[in-house]
């Protein structure tokens, strides 16, 4: 029987409202692209990750790297500040429907140390019974070893727990350990009826 549903946080339950950033500041498409290399697709933001680089080391390095405009943005993706969350829709609505069939919620994600300071605006975080962050742990996903912990910190078995994702390694590693997985594409209708498949079936 599946009694726990555990969930990515970014791509699943909400993402960063970036492209509202870079609206609301007049960055430049080009200066947008130095920021998606430079910022999210960095050393400093996988070490950030990970929970081996402090906030302001990640700061320090990548603003070196980068044109003197664009420090108050990296200042604020890597806080996390000065961005909204915003839903997926529909995913909040169904995280009410889970927990009202008295399955327990969990949340699995790869972030930074900067979720303690916006986890309050997470859509729906009051539902979930339990939150591992890789950062705090030092693994990150798809590292077997962190979904190991997740069972033990939420004393939950493998074979009674679905996982959901955006990201098909995550899936593929959280069923090698022995979860049922699903890699969420942003429908969640298909998304309820693989859990109420699941669910009966299991």
């Amino acid at each position: 029987m599946i009694r726990n549903i555990i969930f990515d946080l970014f791509g699943v339950i909400a993402r960063f409202d970036t492209e509202g950033y870079y609206a609301r500041h007049g960055i430049s498409p080009e200066d947008q692209m130095i920021l998606q290399r430079e910022v999210f697709r960095s050393l400093e933001f996988a070490m950030g990750d990970r929970g081996t680089i402090t906030d302001e080391e990640a700061v320090a390095a990548i603003c070196a790297r980068v044109p003197d405009r664009l420090h108050e943005a990296v200042h604020d993706f890597i806080y996390r500040q000065n961005h909204a969350l915003v839903p997926i829709p529909g995913m909040e609505n169904q995280l009410q429907r889970l927990k009202g069939r008295g399955h327990r919620l969990l949340l699995l994600s790869n972030t930074s140390r900067a979720f303690h300071r916006f986890r309050a605006d997470i859509p729906g975080i009051a539902l979930f019974d339990g939150t591992l962050i890789s950062a705090d742990v030092g693994l990150v996903k798809p590292d077997p070893a962190i979904f190991h912990l997740a069972c033990r910190q939420f004393g939950i078995l493998p074979s009674e727990s679905a996982f959901v994702d955006d990201t098909p390694i995550n899936a593929e590693t959280a069923q090698y350990v022995g979860m049922k997985a699903c890699v969420f594409n942003g429908d969640v209708e298909n998304l309820e009826q693989w859990l109420i498949e699941l669910c009966f079936n299991s």
